[in-house]
């Protein structure tokens, strides 16, 4: 479907991409499947200074949507009886010093309560550094070609206080989806990339999505990402579509496209990926302090005030972000990427949040209030 007769079919989709794109967005892509067929649409710009709208199916870097492919990937294994959802993480990873009561399930759902390695924020403000991550300004900038092992982020976060006891919390944490990398490359004896084109990206298809580990290239076509910091009293803004993914690891570094994105959620929601019990513990969410925003085993469950709910996992990776939601059975599908100027201080976690909430209450008629997330690896 072109284009133009997409947005004659639906014009309120693509004036809402077109606010999106005044709020400061540099560019947007969105793609909708549901009982009137598919739209695609796209506002702003792929590049600074240019005038071509994003490619709808570009590469992009998806961010923490990465942790979604890393479960279903973890889970396609507990299927295969290579591992246990309630095995614990430290007999499967002595190399490392993982609290002895941590199970796979905790990393997955985030309640390990093990230090973040791109950094701990509390609410009384303290702040705990990791490694320079996109809130690091300039330092991140200057290292955004540096390799990090993955071994090396997990020492890390090891070596940091827990944020709680296992099992006692909830807590985002990047370093949850590292072990989970750790212990797919362990229990198969294959890299991370190679089980996730065995089990995920080779039987749906999905040939425009990887996971490059160091690679700092990005195929053609795609949107440009960019970075602003300050220095000197001097902002400056730099092209960073090309970078060292490792500084986020299995937390955040695959590269995908909104079409291939679909056709993941859309097999993932309706079972084509995952037999039946294990799809169910994937999708049963625990609370969060977010309201209406539980998260199961890699991805959110969110409620949408009127007693239905949509699976999602968004996500944003320094200037690139991709966005999935998608009804339980599969019936409607949100994808969508984005590319912005990204800065240390999260200038566009507002507009994004907004933006994302405009698009659910649009195409799921949602009625909920609260955030449907921000661009955050």
């Amino acid at each position: 479907m072109s284009n133009s007769l997409s947005n004659r079919c639906r014009p309120e989709l693509q004036e809402i991409l077109d606010e999106i794109v005044e709020s400061g967005i540099t560019g947007i892509t969105l793609r909708v499947r549901d009982a009137r067929g598919e739209w695609v649409g796209s506002a702003g710009v792929g590049r600074l200074g240019g005038d071509e709208k994003p490619p709808v199916d570009g590469y992009v870097r998806i961010g923490s949507n990465t942790k979604t492919f890393t479960a279903a990937l973890v889970l396609a294994l507990v299927a295969e009886g290579r591992i246990g959802l309630d095995d614990p993480v430290a007999g499967r990873l002595p190399e490392f010093d993982v609290d002895p009561r941590v199970t796979v399930r905790m990393l997955l759902q985030h309640t390990s309560g093990i230090f973040n390695f791109t950094g701990e924020y509390y609410q009384d403000g303290t702040v705990v550094p990791g490694i320079p991550a996109t809130t690091a300004g300039k330092e991140w900038v200057d290292n955004r070609f540096t390799t990090y092992p993955p071994q090396d982020l997990v020492r890390l976060a090891l070596s940091k206080p827990a944020r709680f006891e296992p099992g006692e919390g909830w807590s985002y944490s990047n370093t949850n989806y590292v072990l989970a990398r750790l212990l797919i490359e362990k229990v198969t004896g294959r890299p991370v990339a190679e089980e996730m084109r065995r089990l995920i990206t080779e039987p749906l298809g999905l040939s425009g999505t990887t996971a490059p580990s160091t690679e700092p290239d990005i195929a053609e076509p795609h949107a440009h990402a960019y970075y602003r910091y300050e220095e000197d009293g001097v902002e400056h803004t730099v092209d960073v579509t090309r970078l060292n993914p490792s500084w986020i690891s299995s937390g955040g570094d695959m590269i995908s496209t909104s079409r291939d994105l679909e056709t993941f959620l859309h097999a993932l929601v309706t079972g084509r990926l995952l037999p039946a019990e294990l799809l169910a513990e994937m999708c049963a969410p625990r609370p969060t302090p977010a309201p209406g925003m539980g998260y199961g085993l890699g991805v959110f469950v969110q409620d949408l005030g009127d007693g239905s709910t949509v699976i999602t996992h968004n996500g944003g990776a320094a200037g690139h972000a991709a966005l999935m939601y998608a009804t339980p059975d599969g019936t409607t599908t949100l994808t969508g990427t984005l590319n912005y100027v990204d800065d240390a201080t999260l200038s566009l976690a507002l507009p994004f949040q907004r933006a994302t909430q405009r698009l659910v209450d649009a195409v799921f008629g949602a009625g909920r209030t609260g955030a449907a997330g921000r661009p955050a690896a």
